[in-house]
């Protein structure tokens, strides 16, 4: 399936339907009195995140999504029906804004999070709501409330809690590969993997953390050079960065250039993924002598005047591997994610539609 994070979309509420004037008119009923119904409630469009979707590949090709319109009321007292919701399945992790003032709607990080995206327009009143002891036989009845329309913008980001971030054929794809059971496409060229990538690396029966590994970054990518930084918006939600270093590049380039150029593309793109956690994994070692490894890693740190953790890796064979795996476990475990549910009151724009009654109508105590 083609991996699609990026959609635009149009999405129209049902406009309500309009209440009715009539009369009661039976035989041997004299001056039976206003009997008009109100029209029911037009259909809503809702957003629901779930766990078995990965892609917004649905919204590429189906861009204009209208619920319809809710019944007129009628006479004898009765309400027109409301309209069925129309609900939108989304993956875990889709951020929706307003496509025109670029407004945060709705961040569906949990499973089963619902977002209201357009409200159906309330149904207008019948005449029955308008007699009084002065006005008995009312003429006037209101129409229904339009529904809101809204062009929206989808967006994915991943849910993982390590990314993988570096320069091409860095040998990103090899070490997740060798770290948990994902099997991203490996070659000897440039730009492999074209779309993010997850592995569940597992450290015990009971722990385990999610990795992410994006393409691979080009010095320029802020200017689109490459395949750019549009990947980068799926490293946001992770607690810690992994930047994988070809310590021993088959071209003769300088490894403290290319990791100096990464860090810059960072702070191009987004100050706060610059500022997040990140360790150094020098890989390729196999490609060193084994006496002179422990005093390339050192070099390299020393040029790069960087303190931080620094893992020496060999992704092919498996050296070293265990050491980061289980080092990332016990930062992750020192660091939980910030406690945040489904529940969280914080939660931007995550609302839950109003519960309406048979007829199709909001239930009055659920009535702003």
């Amino acid at each position: 399936m083609k991996f699609v994070d990026e959609a635009r979309i149009e999405v129209i509420a049902g406009d309500g339907g309009n209440g009715v004037a009539s009369f009661r008119r039976e035989k041997y009923v004299p001056r039976g009195g206003p009997d008009g119904g109100d029209g029911g409630r037009g259909g809503s469009i809702v957003a629901i995140a779930d766990r078995n979707i990965n892609t917004l590949v649905d919204y590429r090709y189906t861009r204009v999504f209208r619920a319809k319109r809710g019944e007129n009321g009628h006479g004898s007292d009765r309400y027109g029906r409301g309209a069925n919701d129309v609900v939108l399945r989304v993956p875990v992790g889709t951020m929706i804004r307003d496509a025109d003032t670029d407004e945060i709607i709705a961040d569906l990080a949990f499973d089963g999070s619902r977002a209201m995206l357009a409200q159906g327009g309330k149904g207008g009143l019948g005449n029955l709501h308008f007699k009084s002891s002065v006005n008995r036989a009312p003429r006037q009845a209101t129409p229904g409330e339009k529904g809101e329309e809204r062009r929206l913008s989808l967006e994915l980001r991943v849910l993982a809690d390590v990314g993988l971030l570096g320069l091409p054929n860095a040998g990103k794809s090899t070490l997740i590969r060798a770290i948990s059971a994902a099997r991203p496409k490996v070659a000897d060229y440039p730009f492999t993997t074209l779309a993010p990538q997850l592995g569940v690396v597992r450290t015990s029966e009971a722990r385990s953390f999610v990795v992410a590994d994006i393409p691979g970054l080009i010095e320029g990518a802020a200017e689109g050079a490459g395949l750019g930084h549009r990947f980068l918006r799926h490293l946001a939600r992770t607690r810690l960065l992994l930047h994988v270093i070809d310590i021993a590049p088959l071209d003769d380039a300088d490894p403290v250039d290319g990791a100096r150029a990464i860090v810059n593309e960072l702070r191009k793109y987004d100050a706060t993924l610059a500022a997040k956690p990140r360790w150094l994994v020098l890989n390729k070692l196999d490609l060193i002598p084994e006496a002179e490894r422990a005093a390339r890693c050192a070099a390299f740190a020393k040029s790069l005047r960087y303190q931080g953790p620094l893992f020496g890796t060999s992704a092919i064979d498996g050296t070293g591997c265990r050491d980061l795996v289980f080092a990332v476990q016990a930062w992750l475990d020192e660091h939980p994610a910030a406690a945040a549910s489904r529940d969280d009151p914080d939660a931007p724009h995550v609302m839950t539609p109003a519960p309406v009654d048979e007829r199709g109508r909001r239930r009055k105590s659920d009535e702003p």
